[in-house]
């Protein structure tokens, strides 16, 4: 058994289920009202309403070029079934965005499977104001949850406010922090706790890093030397270059991810605070474009809201 096996879980719990439907109702509002205005005195899917629901789309933050694809597969489903109502029109829908999430989405994430990396290590990137610190926290969390040993290094070490966050986080979930400190190195902080997480044979470390959109260079060069210290700990991390991007903030989101992704080898994503906007939407874009595994998302402010991202409940969840 994999040291992380036990996470699995078949389906999405109801109480999950029921945290996702609410984090998101603000987007279904948004999404279902304006489908049906764009499909108002219509009885079958013509000219005229693909181009309201592309507006439809365009206006929920999806992103024109997902946009454009998903008005194509709709284009041709319309021309293959020739006399398609509307009222079919949310059924076709949420099939196509589903089949784009899983083209973009390899992985099944309605489990927790992090094989066997002993310490597993995840480096968190992001800019500040986003939800990192309290991303990192809620994992964490999750993580202790499941009785797995974790350690936060407190390597975003250019704003004091940044280390006394993830120190309460620690405090408040019970794990144990790693720290130096303001203006010390981040990779010696990130060594520091790599080296420590091997000595005390801990499961999981989350690394936090700086979160500032400086420029690309500057990024990259302070990303990949963090990157070569954890390297030289524990060969092969980080194993997780999880970006943090916040979905209320729709296509600033995108820029985000296209300054990040550039910067570093990203291979998850979170979006967080879907649950105080109806720009949902970005979700399906920022995967289709980025061809990154959303991987968590958050939907309220709790510490059980942080979900792993489940393609078909989340899109269930819109057209409800």
């Amino acid at each position: 058994m994999g040291l992380f096996d036990f996470f699995k879980k078949k389906e999405t719990a109801p109480e999950a289920q029921e945290a996702l439907d609410r984090g998101l109702e603000k987007t279904k509002e948004g999404f279902l009202s304006k489908i049906t205005k764009a499909v108002a005195g219509k009885s079958t899917v013509d000219d005229d309403v693909l181009d309201n629901l592309e507006e439809v789309l365009v206006t929920s933050d999806v992103g024109v070029s997902t946009t454009l694809k998903i008005i194509d597969r709709v284009q041709q489903r319309v021309s293959k079934d020739k006399y398609l109502s509307t009222s079919e029109l949310n059924h076709l829908l949420r099939d196509e965005i589903q089949l784009l999430l899983a083209e973009n989405n390899s992985n099944d994430f309605r489990k927790f499977e992090y094989g066997d990396h002993k310490p597993y290590v995840i480096m968190v990137v992001g800019v500040n104001g986003v939800g990192k610190t309290t991303t990192i926290g809620k994992l964490a969390s999750k993580l202790k949850n499941e009785n797995l040993k974790v350690v936060l290094g407190a390597a975003d070490t250019f704003r004091a406010a940044a280390v006394e966050q993830i120190k309460l986080w620690g405090e408040r979930v019970g794990v144990r922090v790693v720290a130096q400190a303001m203006g010390s190195d981040p990779a010696s902080v990130a060594f520091d706790t790599l080296q420590s997480a091997v000595a005390n044979k801990e499961d999981v470390v989350i690394i936090d890093t700086a979160g500032r959109l400086h420029n690309k260079i500057g990024l990259m060069n302070e990303l990949g030397k963090i990157k070569n210290v954890m390297d030289k700990v524990v060969p092969g991390a980080p194993h997780e270059i999880l970006l943090v991007l916040d979905g209320s903030t729709g296509q600033n989101a995108f820029e985000q991810c296209k300054q990040f992704t550039e910067a570093t080898d990203v291979n998850a994503l979170a979006i967080t605070k879907l649950d105080g906007t109806a720009k949902g939407g970005v979700v399906i874009g920022i995967s289709d474009q980025f061809k990154i595994p959303v991987k968590y998302i958050g939907v309220g402010e709790g510490v059980n809201d942080l979900q792993l991202f489940d393609k078909k409940a989340f899109v269930d969840s819109l057209f409800k």
